[in-house]
């Protein structure tokens, strides 16, 4: 199949649990491509079912971005916009389609709306200036720098807000930077009723549990992935180190970190609503009514 000419990524979307890489999967296997990852979690290695890799069905088409990180490593959107240019340049340099497949709004956004970023190494003396300060100052100064914040989340942890002043400081001081790769993508996404996702997700989970979960987050702990750690990766990380460490029953882990996700796919799609408000034109899919066909018809009409 043959797209319309000055398309150069298909994009595929939604909240957790919608079944976004299957319909990636054949979305890149009908066009010749090859699937980015735009996923926050699925680029650190042995986090795979907290993460919902998914990895066999992927069957013979190449993936990009998962993998490529060891638990408690630092990464961040400014790599991975970083390392989705240097990847979507050489699939199409193999005159491929690069498909992005994901559902971390941020890491989605950098691309599609072309996030100018810099690296900025730590900076110990500004750290340090920082610590006497509190969590008021910090907010104030961080919109002081940056008005228009990506992640309220940085406004609401102290570690997350002295970084991001760290950063904001940096560009302030950066020279200018060079332009990024052309994109013009076509963005489908995917979505469900509400009762239905609500039902995928607590399927998903209790199959997850029984796949090993639990197992796979002691496996980190005992290789050094620390508790506080853990806490940072949120969702499945969280609760289940709360489990192992006695703070909850498998009960409560199981009933919280299921409304925990109810909760967290909620705020994706408000996320995604958001960058229909700031001019992402999403192409929506029902997920009840064969998806990838509806897909097609986009591909066709584009």
């Amino acid at each position: 199949m043959s797209l319309k000419s000055d398309i150069n990524l298909l994009v595929v979307l939604g909240a957790t649990a919608t079944g976004k890489t299957r319909l990636g999967v054949q979305l890149a296997q009908r066009v010749g491509g090859e699937i980015i990852s735009a996923d926050s979690r699925q680029v650190y290695r042995g986090m795979d079912l907290g993460t919902g890799k998914d990895l066999a069905e992927y069957g013979d088409i190449p993936y990009h971005l998962i993998d490529i990180a060891d638990p408690g490593e630092e990464y961040h959107v400014f790599a991975f916009q970083r390392d989705f240019f240097e990847v979507f340049e050489k699939i199409e340099g193999r005159g491929r389609m690069p498909v992005m497949v994901g559902g971390s709004g941020l890491y989605l956004d950098a691309v599609l709306r072309g996030y100018r970023l810099i690296e900025v190494p730590p900076d110990p003396e500004l750290r340090a200036e920082l610590a006497t300060r509190s969590l008021q100052w910090l907010r104030e100064r961080l919109l002081e720098l940056k008005p228009r914040q990506h992640n309220t989340t940085d406004l609401t942890d102290r570690d997350r807000l002295v970084r991001a002043i760290e950063i904001a400081e940096g560009e302030r001081a950066a020279a200018p930077l060079p332009p990024l790769p052309s994109v013009t993508p076509l963005v489908i996404g995917i979505r469900w009723p509400r009762p239905e996702l609500r039902a995928r997700i607590t399927r998903r989970l209790q199959q997850r549990l029984e796949e090993g979960m639990v197992e796979e987050v002691e496996r980190l702990h005992r290789q050094g992935v620390t508790w506080e750690t853990m806490e940072f990766y949120g969702l499945e990380y969280r609760f289940i180190a709360r489990y192992l460490r006695g703070e909850l029953s498998f009960g409560e882990m199981q009933a919280q970190l299921n409304t925990a996700i109810h909760k967290f796919a909620k705020r994706q799609e408000t996320w995604f609503r958001r960058m229909e408000r700031q001019g992402i034109e999403i192409h929506w899919v029902d997920g009840f009514n064969d998806p990838f066909s509806q897909a097609l018809s986009l591909l066709e009409e584009a």
